[in-house]
């Protein structure tokens, strides 16, 4: 079992969590993941390390609720216990020879994106972070990109906070003013990240993506996560979840990521109807 230490609500979708696991948080690094189950009986999801204290053994989780197990995780309160919590699982963000990083997050994704900026920074490169959100609303850790970046751009699409337009837009202006990067890292929705690969591709600056897709054991057993890279078939548990994003086919990801949006969406109401029975 292992306990929560804390719980921060970040905005009305997404919840940030404190796991005492101290065995992952003395070896996890930026860009890994854990798998985790909230009770014995529940399904396995993965959600990447946000962050890792080794000294007390916390490690960082933030999720946002979109199906029955996020559901369930957030009805969890600080002292509480989940089941199950494995990791670190993936490969660490490779930072060698990075001496400047555009890093682009959206939505929750920027949850996976920050600790790769403060990865970055804490080895001494340049960061310049661009997180874009719908709306002022769902903002996220701006503070913390702020304490991590050179530069901070925030942007929301309907123009409510900061500047309006999605992460492509200033990208680009960077771009064409002369700005240039050692490497560009995007995390976030599927359509985010293929137009930002999109968007880079003219100016020949190497785009690494970090793929999420449907994943259940995390080791390479189920074949869940398959994507397929050039024309290989990869697994995001075991080969990711960084990839070159100019070798992604986002196509094929986006329609596998939709296979089971019915049946998460019956299984939420599920789990949304037995907690208000409970409270009545």
């Amino acid at each position: 079992m292992y306990k929560i230490l804390s719980k921060k609500i970040l905005n009305p979708t997404v919840t940030q969590m404190e796991i005492e696991a101290p065995l992952v948080a003395k070896k996890a690094k930026a860009g890994q993941f854990i798998i985790l189950r909230v009770n014995e009986n529940g399904e396995r999801i993965p959600l990447t390390v946000a962050g890792v204290n080794a000294n007390t053994g916390a490690v960082k989780i933030i999720f946002q609720i979109v199906g029955a197990t996020t559901g369930l995780l957030n009805l969890k309160n600080e002292g509480e216990y989940i089941s199950d919590f494995v990791g670190p699982l993936g490969n660490p963000t490779k930072t060698e020879g990075i001496k400047k990083v555009c890093i682009v997050g959206g939505g929750v994704g920027c949850a996976i994106a920050l600790p790769v900026a403060e990865e970055f920074k804490k080895l001494g490169a340049e960061v310049i972070s661009i997180i874009g959100f719908r709306n002022k609303d769902l903002l996220i850790l701006e503070d913390e990109f702020k304490a991590c970046s050179d530069r901070l751009i925030v942007m929301t699409d309907d123009g409510s906070y900061a500047r309006g337009g999605n992460v492509t837009v200033p990208l680009k202006e960077l771009l064409e003013s002369g700005e240039r990067f050692d490497e560009i890292i995007t995390i976030g929705p599927l359509i985010m990240m293929k137009y930002v690969v999109l968007t880079a591709k003219p100016y020949n600056v190497p785009c690494t993506v970090s793929m999420n897709p449907i994943m259940i054991d995390g080791t390479g057993m189920c074949g869940g996560c398959r994507l397929t890279v050039g024309n290989e078939t990869k697994f995001a548990c075991v080969d990711g979840p960084d990839f070159d994003g100019y070798l992604i086919d986002f196509d094929g990801a986006m329609k596998r990521a939709k296979t089971y949006s019915d049946f998460e969406k019956g299984r939420r109401e599920e789990v949304c109807n037995l907690f208000n029975k409970e409270i009545k």
